[in-house]
Formats: C-alpha cells, structure tokens, sequence
C-alpha cells in the first residue's frame, strides 16, 4: 500500500505538522498522488529537491506552472537560511486559491529545526483553514535521548511531561506531553506517524509499540502507524 493511500490523503489541502519526517512526507507525497501538485507551508520550509521552485507566483503563473510541470513547490524568500539554502514562508496567494488550482495542496505547518520531537507554543501548529487531513509526525530517533537534545521546545514539553531536560524522552512522557497539547486543542491531527522506525523488530520498534499503547492507555485513539516513511513501510499498531 502506497503511504498516501496508508494515510488517507486525497485530494484537497493536507497539513503535515510536528518533528521527524515532515520534509521526507512531502516528498513521497508529491511522488504517489496523481493530478496537480502543490508543495507549500504556513510557516517555514526548505525548497523541496527535484520540485519546481515558484517564488510568489501570480494566479495565471501557477496554473502555467502546474499544466507544464505538474508538481511545483511555492512560496515567499525570507532571510532565514539552513545549511546554505534559503528557507521559504507561505506565499503571497491564499491557499484556498491555490487549492482552487491544483488537486492536491501539501502544506508543512509546522517547525521543528530539524529535531525529531517538538512540542508547540500557543500559536503552533499552523494548520490552515479548510485542511482535509492533518498527519502529526514524531521521529523515533528520539525516543530514550535527553529531551533537552532532541525536543524541539524542550522547556515546554518537560512542563508538559512533568521531567528536566535531562530526563529521557521515554514514550510515556512523549504521550503524556502529546496528550496534554491535545486535549487543549494544540497538535490535533487525524492520524499519527511514528517515523524512523527502519527496522521493524528493532529497538525503535518497540519504543514505538509503547508510544502507541501509552497513547491508548491516555484514551486517544488516534489511527497511528510506525515505521520508515523513506522506505515507504508503515505498520499500524
């Protein structure tokens, strides 16, 4: 099964938030569907390899764009940069009238500075009006590592999880900081993906078992698969 089918993406706007994976989502997205394309963010991203780069395009631009190409990444130019590459913010066109374009509208809506676990300030995520599905990713190469070195925001989430930033980011206490953002509405999603998971009977695996029964354990019951979104494998646990 394609991840796209795995997830439920179809056709509309989907937003991608959280830490771990969402750039590698994006691109495996934009190779398995079918139609227009439109890669993009409501925050901060990276031009994505291999797509077409699109800054502030005009409506009559985009269209060209995408009938010639199919698949095109959109955005603003702003002074920030990561590793020598320029990072994009949201476009000057709205997204319902990019969405009025393309099939599928593909947005990062979320930012991690490039760690595998997060938690949100009070004006994160930033999902979009009219989103048709939300995938919250977290990296399991953080899993059993000091919050303080693999948590994005690390002084909230150790509030959340009632630990110092010298504890581990055990899965409990992941799910304990993933469960109290959610029951105040931040980092709501229709489905959960624990990535980096490369070995299905490895360590991460596991840890990745006990996230999603802590999860469970909390009550949410949240669709949630674990695996290697690069090597396009995801078990639902």
């Amino acid at each position: 099964m394609q991840i796209c089918d795995a997830l439920g993406v179809g056709r509309g706007i989907t937003s991608v938030i959280g830490a771990g994976g969402k750039s590698t989502l994006l691109q495996v997205l934009v190779q398995e569907l079918s139609g227009s394309r439109v890669l993009t963010t409501t925050t901060r991203m990276l031009p994505i390899a291999g797509i077409e780069l699109l800054l502030d395009p005009s409506e009559e631009a985009l269209r060209h764009a995408l009938a010639a190409r199919g698949a095109v990444c959109v955005g603003s130019p702003t002074s920030e940069a990561f590793g020598g590459v320029t990072k994009l913010a949201a476009p000057g066109l709205p997204l319902q009238t990019i969405a009025g374009l393309a099939d599928h509208v593909l947005v990062e809506a979320d930012g991690s500075r490039r760690l595998p676990l997060k938690a949100h300030a009070d004006h994160e995520p930033v999902v979009p009006d009219g989103s048709q599905r939300t995938i919250l990713i977290l990296g399991a190469s953080g899993l059993g590592r000091p919050a303080g070195e693999v948590v994005h925001r690390a002084g909230p989430f150790c509030a959340l999880a009632h630990c110092g930033e010298k504890d581990m980011a055990t899965p409990q206490r992941v799910a304990r900081a993933l469960a109290a953002e959610r029951a105040v509405g931040r980092a709501r999603a229709d489905v959960i993906v624990v990535n980096q998971v490369d070995d299905a009977h490895g360590e991460r695996a596991t840890l990745a078992r006990e996230l999603a029964a802590e999860l469970r354990a909390l009550g949410d019951q949240t669709p949630l698969y674990a695996g290697s979104i690069l090597h396009r494998r995801l078990e639902r646990l």
